[in-house]
């Protein structure tokens, strides 16, 4: 590639990055109209970079693209929510079901190395993003544990779609007020669902794990309907 190609698709990368944040964190509001000159002079990126940033998020689904009316935000809606949950629910099962033949006893326990490593943490630390990065970090090494490539892309694709909401489910669970014995709930899931992976046990690992993601899942109408109180009014 010429120097000037590098440079082009360094542009790109550079403004998909910022675009990427920007739509999973909806400082782009659900539903409204990109505004590409606005964007353009926010990022210091020309039209040629920009509209491909663009269209890679668009086929990542943070975006969306209506003929004839330009780039809009994703949607944020209970309905939405709720699809991505189901598919990451899909996506980890089916996951664990591969790792069950296909992971190796040493690789099985790194990730359990992992989960001793974490979990003290986990289970005092009060800042949302830290756990959401544990947790999001946990199930990342366990769908790896499947050796199939697509499966941890579209995990972690999803991720990024449902991230907002996830953050704003955690801080509801911090800022509750929960017997000392349930503060590590989440995290003790994440054990039952290693020790029968780790068992080679396959009906109780994806058991587990569907139970996990669906608890979460009926959280997720209450996340949303404060999500949009977040985002659309002002703080005082």
């Amino acid at each position: 590639m010429t120097s000037a190609g590098n440079k082009t698709g360094s542009s790109v990368d550079r403004v998909y990055d910022r675009l990427k944040r920007m739509a999973a964190d909806f400082e782009l509001k659900p539903d409204e109209r990109i505004n590409e000159s606005a964007l353009s002079s926010l990022l210091g990126a020309s039209r040629t970079p920009l509209r491909e940033a663009l269209n890679r998020l668009v086929a990542e689904g943070f975006l969306t693209f209506k003929n004839g009316r330009g780039f809009f935000c994703r949607s944020l809606s209970p309905g939405r929510i709720l699809d991505l949950y189901e598919a990451r629910q899909a996506i980890e099962c089916e996951a664990l079901q591969r790792s069950v033949s296909r992971a190796s006893d040493a690789e099985i326990q790194a990730v359990m190395a992992f989960l001793d490593e974490t979990e003290p943490s986990y289970n005092t630390i009060d800042v949302a993003m830290s756990l959401l990065e544990m947790d999001e970090a946990f199930h990342m090494k366990l769908v790896a544990l499947s050796k199939n490539a697509e499966l941890v892309r579209l995990l972690s694709n999803i991720n990024g779609r449902i991230r907002y909401v996830r953050l704003v489910d955690l801080k509801m669970l911090r800022g509750k007020t929960l017997p000392s014995r349930n503060k590590g709930a989440k995290l003790s899931a994440h054990r039952v669902i290693l020790n029968a992976l780790a068992a080679r046990d396959e009906v109780a690992a994806v058991t587990a794990m569907r139970e996990h993601i669906e608890r979460r899942r009926e959280e997720a109408t209450e996340a949303v309907r404060i999500a949009y109180s977040q985002l659309y009014v002002p703080a005082d």
